[in-house]
This record gives structure tokens, C-alpha cells and sequence, in this order.
């Protein structure tokens, strides 16, 4: 009895540890993205994209090499269980979150023999194998064991049972596991069987914002910030009251006119509230400041010698001096009075706590400058574009492809660990700030440590997926022919300005110098659209990205990745098919203001649609509705049947206010889904034992 309730504690304590949430997209073990090598894998079988190159081949095969193992149908399946660190979906395979694995979770059906689980023992079980993994996570938690002895799965395992309650897991709702080759997703997806006739928009306000944040108490409150330099604190009016947006424009939240510099490609880029802002009251601007104007702007110049660019040779750009306008990230608080209750506040304090990060643009265009903090991670994300160029030009000089360089990055800063001022120094970092230790220059030395991901040109509108953070979706501002919007991932290189969008692109100047197509991984948008499609009608096009539906109110909408453009419009929805693979089919889709509207909708000349003029940005608010802010208002998402739009799903009788949107129970499970009863009943066990033993 002893040895089998010891049994139970181990099998269900090392259970337990495996399980994590759903990566949900295709991601390596190191959470990049995968890639197409550039040759051929000869000993694993993956061909196209994947997570290995040559050397991560050669790897495997020696690992495989080293088991001698002399059962060839046994050599078969482990030859393939080891190749599957070479799946596309290998993070999710290995769980490497919680921790390492030396082989995937094996597909067990817990019915029959013919899962792959049940294929390894009855074929294996038996066999001799030298450093076999499946004793290192009882020998080493995860590493070789010790020693070079063989070792046979029985030796540790007393049955099928007990061997795949560690190893197994079901493949259902959407989970991954290894079946014995490349990793195939169910094809369905919730979105794209639901047919949608159009997306309809009721306007709430007047005003012009750029940014918008949900307040992080959860209420029906919003900041709203425009391009001078202001925030306010708005409430919301409940989906169908009738009412509109709330806010006194003579008395902003903060007011930072006197240090933001306002232009056409200048302003207050975007806001940021830290996710314990209910407690401690932090939040975040981004904006762009004049060291001409303001002696408190002047930064480190992006163009300078670790990057080989020497400022004083830079052409002027519409008159203005290399670096004389900044980007910058500073934190403030709420006022004083409000200190003990920050939910509460109505006012900050214009005096900045710290300036988190100041650096100097080359050009003046393209300096992206959205702020974000990751929900599953904590840390501040900046996107940065590639800084523009003289007389039309974008990224002479190739700085999104420059490691040295910020410019053309997405970044990634630590702002709750600041280090002190020599050792800011020291680091040769751009303010106050440490660098998360998961950031990827530990993989890629060359990386200048606060590169989260690189080859953007001009990162316009990113947002996390609020039922599953893997997905990281920015919108990237194309050059002459293409808008595209990419799945951010750890040291994913998006391509500029060697593609643009999935094109080769052929620089007219390159001072800079250039990259060659053989010397990256690019990793390919996963949305867009070609100028083609929208430029005959407005002569240009820049693409605004926006967000994953998860709202209640349009149930047809659920799931869809909603974009548009800046001058034309137009607005696309992105449907994921298969569910969890990366791969979008997208479509425009038409959109008109209720009849009803709060405030009167303009609209365009000669038909009924809304003249929404430039739709600068999308917002999301704690109901996860969704907004439009655009030149002539903010619009908000309502229920289709308000347009006359036929949803199948919409509860025609309750089109008022939906109550919060909760996480799905497949994100809830967080891994758990893979659990049968009577893995559940192991666990339950050794937990039992666990806290009596503690007791």
C-alpha cells in the first residue's frame, strides 16, 4: 500500500507540474516563431516551416544515436517522439512554461490501443535504452539522468496506466499532442461558421482621441487621450441606454500640452495604466517631445556609433535637425488626495515620477510609439517604427534590421525593477527600466537587449487577445504596395526592409547599407491588404490595426480580428481556420450607424454609410465591446439587429448591455481539459497525501 500510494504522489505530483496553458498558436520550444530553414532536415522528417534548422538536426540525431536502441520498431516511434521538438507546435508539445520535458505529451485517448501513448508502451516497454527521457524527469526533474546505464520503461512504470498518466494526454477542445508525426489541428474554428452580414456602429461622442484605455478598476470607465497631449477620465454609457460618453473637456484627467510636441506625425502616441494601477496609482504616456522647445526633452540620438550611422551626416527632414524631436516613455501618479485610493482618482499629478525612456529620431516619421503592458507577463511594450527618411524615403539606412538599433522594434521593458542611476549607465540603457530576463537577446547575442522583435517599419495599433495572450497582433504600416498585420512572437523578424509584407523590396537608397533575404527567417503577416484595394479611392493607405472580438453583444462577430484603414474606411475581419493555427482568411466587411444613434451619424456623400473620416484607432473597453476612434467621433460596436443586420445568434430581446465577458472555459482550464477522471483521481490523491504530510 505504501508503495502504491507513493506511486500516486509521484505520478500526480509530476502531472500536475506539466500542465499549463495553451500556448494556442504555433510556437518552438524558446517561444519564437517557427521558420523554413534554409536546407533541408535530413534526419527528422519536418519539410517547410518548422522549429529546427541544420545544427538543431544534427542535435537530434546524435541524441537519438546515443539511446542504442536495438528494437527497430521501438527505435521508430522514439526517433519520431524526439523529432517532435521540430513541430511547429513543440512549446505547447514540451510545456516548457512550467517545465522542461525530454519527450511531448502523447496523444491517449484512454479508449483502446491505438492512441500513441499506449503504441510507445506496448512496443517499448520492455526494450533497453540508454539514457532513455523517459527516466529523466524522475532521475534529473527534466535533465539526462546520471549515469549511462540502460534502463527499461518498466523499471519506473508498473503499467500502461501508470506510465501514460505521466506522459499521455487527450487531444481534445483544441489541445495539442504528439500522435506519432507533425502535429494537425481539427479544422474548425467557431468564428467562420457563423455568417455575418455587417457590423454595426452607434456614435457616442464628438471628440477626436487617439488612445483609449479601460480603466483597470473593471468599470464602465475609459481614458481617453488625443494627440495634443490630454487624457480624461470618461464614463461609458450601457450598451442601448441611449446615452453617450461622459467626460469634461475642460478638465482633464492630466495635461502634458506644455511638454508633448503636436504635428502631423507628433503628439501623445499612446497611454498605459500598470496593472496594479488600483493600488499604487502608476501609469504611463508615450509621446514626442521638441529639445528645441523644452530642455527637459533632450535624449541619446538613435543615430549614433553603436548603430555606424553619425548624426552629424544625416540630411535635414522638413527643416528639423537630426534628433531634435524625442520619443518618450514617462511614468506619472494620480494626485496626492487620491494617493490612498487610486481607483477613485479624477486627477494625476503633471510632475513626472520618472522618465522610463527618452531617445533621440532621426527623421520625422515613422516613430510608431504605442505603449502596452502584456497581460500574461507584466512588462511594458513599445512599438517603435523605423524612424522614417528624408523626401518620402523609409528606412534609409536599415534600421529596423540593425540589432544595435530600436528603431523598427517592438521592446520590451522590466518598469517595477529600477535599477540605480551608475548602473543605468553602466548597462548602457535609454532610461529607467531593467531588461526582462526571458527577453531574446539571451538566445541572439547580436540583440540589443530590449528588442522583444524586430523588422517593422511603422507598428501601428498592437493588442493582446484577451482570452488567449499568445496572440499578439500589430498592425505594420506598409511602403508602396502592401498593410499587414503580424503575430508578434519572441525574436520574430517581420522582414523590413527586405519584404514588404510577403514581397521582396528593392530600397531606392541605401546609405545604410542592406540585408540580404538568405541572412534572415522572416516571419510572413498573417493579414492584409495590397494599396491596390483601397488607394484608387483615397490616394494613399495606412492600415490601423484593432483587436480579437470577445464582446457579447455581436455573437456573429465572436473570434474575428477586426482592422481597417486609416483613409479609406474600409474594415476586414480576419477569421483563424483552423481554430489555434495562425492562418487567417480575411474579407471586408460592410459596416452602418444605427438609426438610433446617441448622437446623429454623418453620412458619406451619396449613399447611407457613415463618414467615420480618419479611423486613427480601435478601443476596447471592460465589457470587451469595441470602439472606433476616429477624426469625427468615437463609434461604438452595438447589436446588428440596431442596422437592420441578420445575426443567428443575437438574442433579439436583450440587446442592452451585456454583463462583463468572462474567459472561456477551455482558457480557464488552463491545461487542466487534458486531465481524465482517472488522472483527476491520481492527483486528487497525491494532493491528499501531499497536505497530510505537511499537516
Amino acid at each position: 500500500m505504501a508503495s502504491t500510494c507513493h506511486f500516486a504522489v509521484l505520478s500526480s505530483f509530476l502531472f500536475f507540474l506539466l500542465v499549463s496553458p495553451s500556448f494556442s498558436l504555433p510556437l518552438c520550444t524558446d517561444s519564437t516563431a517557427p521558420f523554413t530553414p534554409n536546407v533541408s532536415l535530413t534526419f527528422c522528417p519536418y519539410n517547410g516551416t518548422n522549429c529546427c534548422d541544420g545544427a538543431d538536426d544534427l542535435l537530434l540525431k546524435n541524441q537519438f544515436e546515443s539511446m542504442n536502441i536495438s528494437d527497430p520498431a521501438c527505435a521508430s516511434l522514439l526517433k519520431s517522439s524526439i523529432c517532435s521538438k521540430c513541430d511547429p507546435f513543440s512549446a505547447e508539445l514540451f510545456r516548457v512554461k512550467s517545465n522542461p520535458r525530454m519527450v511531448p505529451v502523447l496523444c491517449n485517448s484512454t479508449v483502446g490501443n491505438s492512441d500513441f501513448c499506449t503504441q510507445i508502451w506496448n512496443t517499448c516497454q520492455n526494450v533497453s535504452i540508454m539514457n532513455s527521457p523517459f527516466a529523466a524527469i524522475i532521475k534529473g526533474q527534466g535533465g539526462q539522468p546520471s549515469g549511462s546505464n540502460f534502463t527499461k520503461l518498466t523499471d519506473f512504470w508498473q503499467s500502461k496506466t501508470d506510465f501514460c498518466s505521466v506522459y499521455g494526454g487527450e487531444n481534445e477542445e483544441g489541445g495539442v499532442c504528439f500522435n506519432g508525426g507533425p502535429v494537425v489541428l481539427t479544422n474548425k474554428t467557431e468564428a467562420s461558421s457563423i455568417p455575418v452580414s455587417g457590423l454595426c456602429l452607434e456614435k457616442i461622442g464628438n471628440g477626436s482621441y487617439l488612445d483609449m484605455a479601460a480603466h483597470p478598476d473593471g468599470s464602465g470607465r475609459a481614458f481617453f487621450s488625443n494627440q495634443q497631449g490630454r487624457i480624461w477620465l470618461a464614463t461609458i454609457p450601457k450598451q442601448g441606454s441611449g446615452g453617450t460618453l461622459t467626460l469634461d473637456e475642460s478638465s482633464p484627467f492630466l495635461d502634458l500640452t506644455d511638454e508633448v510636441h503636436f504635428d502631423t506625425q507628433f503628439g501623445m502616441m499612446g497611454i498605459a495604466f500598470h496593472p496594479n494601477f488600483t493600488k499604487n496609482g502608476r501609469f504611463f504616456a508615450s509621446f514626442n517631445c521638441d529639445k528645441s522647445d523644452w530642455p527637459g526633452c533632450g535624449g541619446r540620438c538613435s543615430c549614433n556609433s553603436d548603430v555606424n550611422c553619425d548624426p552629424t551626416k544625416l540630411p535635414s527632414d522638413s527643416g528639423a535637425l537630426p534628433c531634435q524631436y524625442q520619443t518618450v516613455i514617462a511614468e506619472f501618479a494620480v494626485d496626492g488626495s487620491s494617493a490612498d485610493q487610486p481607483a477613485k482618482a479624477t486627477k494625476a499629478s503633471p510632475s513626472e515620477v520618472r522618465r522610463i525612456f527618452t531617445m533621440g529620431l532621426p527623421f520625422t516619421s515613422h516613430h510608431g510609439g504605442q505603449i502596452l503592458f502584456g497581460p500574461a507577463d507584466g512588462y511594458l511594450y513599445l512599438m517603435m517604427g523605423d524612424g522614417g527618411g528624408p523626401s518620402g524615403t523609409s528606412d534609409p539606412y536599415n534600421f529596423s534590421q540593425n540589432k544595435k538599433s530600436l528603431l523598427g522594434k517592438i521592446i520590451r521593458l522590466d518598469v517595477d525593477n529600477i535599477p540605480s542611476g551608475a548602473e543605468i549607465s553602466k548597462l548602457g540603457l535609454w532610461g529607467n527600466y531593467s531588461i526582462p530576463s526571458d527577453n531574446p537577446y539571451k538566445e541572439d547575442n547580436d540583440l540589443q537587449p530590449e528588442i522583444w522583435a524586430l523588422g517593422m517599419r511603422n507598428p501601428w495599433r498592437c493588442s493582446f487577445d484577451s482570452e488567449r495572450p499568445s496572440y499578439f497582433m500589430c498592425a505594420d504600416v506598409g511602403q508602396d504596395t502592401y498593410e499587414e498585420v503580424d503575430i508578434i512572437t519572441k525574436g520574430g523578424n517581420y522582414g523590413w526592409r527586405v519584404y514588404e509584407g510577403p514581397s521582396l523590396y528593392n530600397a531606392p537608397s541605401s546609405p545604410g547599407g542592406n540585408t540580404s533575404a538568405a541572412s534572415i527567417k522572416p516571419i510572413f503577416p498573417v493579414m492584409g491588404y495590397r494599396h491596390s484595394d483601397v488607394s484608387s479611392k483615397v490616394g494613399s493607405a495606412s492600415i490601423t490595426g484593432g483587436f480579437f472580438y470577445r464582446s457579447t453583444t455581436d455573437p456573429c462577430m465572436t473570434g474575428r480580428y477586426l482592422y481597417t484603414d486609416l483613409y479609406a474606411g474600409a474594415m476586414w475581419a480576419g477569421v483563424e481556420t483552423p481554430e489555434n493555427s495562425g492562418n487567417f482568411n480575411t474579407s471586408k466587411i460592410t459596416f452602418s450607424c444605427a438609426p438610433n444613434s446617441p448622437i446623429a451619424c454623418d453620412s458619406r456623400p451619396g449613399n447611407s454609410l457613415p463618414s467615420l473620416g480618419y479611423i486613427f484607432s480601435f478601443g476596447q473597453d471592460n465589457d470587451k465591446d469595441i470602439y472606433l476612434l476616429t477624426s469625427s467621433g468615437v463609434y461604438r460596436v452595438v447589436p446588428p439587429s440596431r442596422c437592420n443586420y441578420t445575426c443567428a445568434k443575437e438574442n433579439v430581446t436583450n440587446t442592452g448591455s451585456p454583463g462583463p465577458t468572462t474567459s472561456s472555459p477551455k482558457s480557464q482550464a488552463f491545461g487542466l481539459r487534458r486531465l481524465s477522471i482517472k488522472n483527476l483521481a491520481i492527483l486528487c490523491c497525491g494532493l491528499v497525501l501531499f497536505l497530510m504530510g505537511i499537516l
